[in-house]
């Protein structure tokens, strides 16, 4: 099991609440990350811009491995051309210095973007799986299913295991609050079947991709990394019924069960969701 592990992008959301996992689980956590305060300095934050390969090397060195997160994280925050040359010039760095520098593994954030968001030509059928990829829709989109296919070659090339993990839209209990305002419409949280991930779920994804057995996420694997549920009050059932009325139910998923099939990552990695915004709100 890896122990040193270089977290990049750890003064973001997600990259926060996996620097805290890893350390409450005895790894030596060294974390890089484009924009660093003081606080972070003093933590031991590496400031290190990942689209030059020389910072990209020095912040993976004395590393065995590295769980990466650090990407202009959504469409639409930059223009697309930004997105896709920053995401896809990042991903390179850290994947072709994670095989030059011969780490252990890589861990690194993917997107349910991949898979056809934000769904306004429907799935073709639901749960979403991992096999209804690719189907990018933007350029952000885009840099996630380019980075997925560089991904896979460098894992060929140098007997390291990639795992990509994609992960839902990334949630903090302060934010559960929010998810009344939009039950009145499903139209509204339509894009993304309703899914979502709270960051501590996050954090054990990226902690079991590093500790699962090299044999079963050899190559590049991807999972889907979801909540068990959906944000919404009602039946998932009837949510896609009277959305996508033409989209197929390909089995059961209980009565608020995620849209975004989980099972491959549950199966392979261990992964069970703990934690779900209906311990924060009253239905």
């Amino acid at each position: 099991m890896a122990q040193r592990v270089c977290v990049t992008g750890a003064s973001g959301q997600a990259g926060r609440a996996v620097v805290t996992d890893l350390r409450e689980h005895g790894y030596d956590v060294r974390p890089a990350d484009v924009a660093v305060t003081r606080a972070d300095r003093e933590d031991g934050t590496l400031r290190a811009d990942l689209t030059d390969y020389g910072q990209a090397v020095e912040a993976l060195s004395q590393s065995d491995a590295v769980v990466h997160l650090a990407n202009i994280p959504a469409p639409g925050l930059s223009t697309p051309a930004v997105t896709f040359n920053d995401n896809i010039t990042m991903n390179f760095n850290v994947f072709q210095a994670a095989a030059a520098l011969k780490l252990d593994r890589v861990v690194w954030a993917s997107s349910e973007t991949t898979l056809g968001l934000p769904f306004d030509t429907p799935p073709r059928y639901a749960p979403v799986d991992e096999d209804h990829y690719p189907v990018p829709t933007s350029t952000y989109a885009l840099s996630k299913v380019a980075s997925e296919t560089v991904a896979g070659h460098i894992a060929e090339w140098s007997g390291i295991p990639f795992v990509a993990l994609r992960f839902s839209n990334i949630m903090a209990p302060e934010d559960y609050q929010l998810f009344p305002t939009v039950w009145d419409d499903p139209n509204k949280r339509r894009w993304n079947l309703w899914g979502y991930i709270d960051q501590r779920d996050v954090a054990q994804s990226c902690r079991l991709a590093l500790e699962a057995d090299a044999g079963t996420v050899q190559g590049n694997p991807a999972f889907i990394i979801a909540a068990a549920d959906t944000v919404m009050n009602r039946p998932s059932a009837e949510l896609l019924a009277e959305v996508y009325p033409s989209v197929k139910l390909t089995r059961d998923v209980g009565e608020f069960g995620t849209l975004l099939a989980i099972d491959r990552a549950r199966e392979v990695l261990g992964f069970a969701p703990a934690h779900s915004w209906r311990d924060h709100v009253t239905v």
